[in-house]
């Protein structure tokens, strides 16, 4: 365990950079600056395996929340805006006239306090205040990492409220299991534990449907091939809508107990990863709008599907959806959410 300084924000903030290592030798560093994953590296020889910076300042700058700490709510509510008791909320909106992964402002935009470095992790806490992007009620919330000598990296979210809102946190790592120097992921093959997804517009708003999977390019049940089946499915109206895969699964299992939910492979090392989750959502994102404009770690320009997210979560304008679970917090009740990203096998 051992926590540096990483640099000052704009606004005169201090950041710390927290890395975490096991048994084995595998690394996870996390920044205070937006709870953000910057570094996991395992294996033998040892890869980075998700997207990141050498410094802060690629942080600062524009890029698509690499690695942080998404929220108050993760993924997209239509026209920014939700009715809570009666009350309307308009949020702040950054994409259109949607608002996504929290607003202009969101959890991955202010620096978080290190409260703990002990017993293999960190814990990070932040206080939103009533109103922070058009969000009500105070939310008092920590992300605690944590990494064991097993190569799990397990991430737990813990919150509370002063007046009822809504909440959907999660993490936005990039994983390439090649080592995030490498090209694209179109090689690794993926399954998800799910039964059905949820469609989306063209402005990738879900429709309210809750679809089953069967006979579609979302079947994701047994291993594929990420590249053939983005190939295949290249007429799809959802792919196309996308320009690949964005859509929520909707997991398998009770939510609120850990399960997997997904298994990512790359055959040409032989790396592995399972996710595990108590969310009842995974947004698979298939870094379809890299463009070649964000440079990252050791230079690389991260391009079109160079990296994947697998994100657990609630669903994706649920305010707005009746049909889906209820992301309502209420005071009095706590937020809990655990993930674990469990890794296997290496290069050597």
């Amino acid at each position: 365990m051992h926590l540096e300084p990483w640099g000052v924000t704009p606004d005169g903030v201090a950041v710390d950079l927290v890395t975490l290592r096991n048994a084995s030798g595998t690394i996870a560093s996390v920044a205070s600056y937006g709870a953000t994953l910057v570094r996991l590296r395992y294996g033998s020889p040892p890869a980075d395996v998700v997207l990141g910076f050498d410094e802060l300042a690629g942080y600062l700058g524009p890029q698509p929340y690499i690695g942080a700490t998404v929220g108050r709510y993760a993924n997209r509510i239509a026209n920014g805006e939700f009715v809570l008791d009666g009350v309307t909320h308009r949020l702040t909106r950054n994409e259109g006239v949607h608002s996504l992964h929290g607003g202009v402002v969101g959890l991955d935009k202010v620096v978080w306090e290190v409260t703990s470095t002990r017993d293999g992790a960190v814990v990070l806490r932040h206080v939103s205040r009533d109103g922070d992007q058009g969000f009500p009620g105070t939310l008092s919330c920590t992300v605690r990492y944590e990494l064991t000598d097993d190569d799990i990296l397990r991430i737990a979210y813990d919150a509370t409220t002063d007046r009822r809102t809504v909440l959907n946190l999660t993490n936005h790592a990039y994983f390439n299991l090649h080592g995030a120097s490498s090209n694209d992921v179109l090689d690794h093959r993926i399954s998800i534990d799910a039964d059905a997804f949820l469609p989306v517009t063209p402005a990738l708003i879900p429709t309210g449907e809750i679809r089953r999977v069967d006979r579609t390019p979302f079947d994701l049940r047994p291993p594929t091939s990420l590249g053939d089946r983005l190939r295949y499915a290249a007429a799809n109206d959802q792919i196309r809508h996308a320009g690949g895969f964005d859509h929520c699964f909707v997991l398998n299992g009770p939510a609120g107990t850990l399960r997997r939910a997904a298994v990512l492979d790359d055959p040409s090392t032989g790396r592995r990863m399972e996710i595990h989750t108590t969310s009842p959502g995974l947004q698979l994102y298939t870094g379809n709008k890299l463009d070649g404009t964000v440079r990252g770690r050791d230079g690389i320009v991260y391009r079109r599907h160079h990296a994947l997210c697998l994100e657990t979560q609630r669903f994706p304008d649920a305010p707005n959806q009746p049909a889906f679970p209820s992301a309502a917090l209420d005071p009095g009740e706590r937020f809990e959410a655990v993930t674990e990203y469990r890794f296997f096998g290496d290069a050597g």
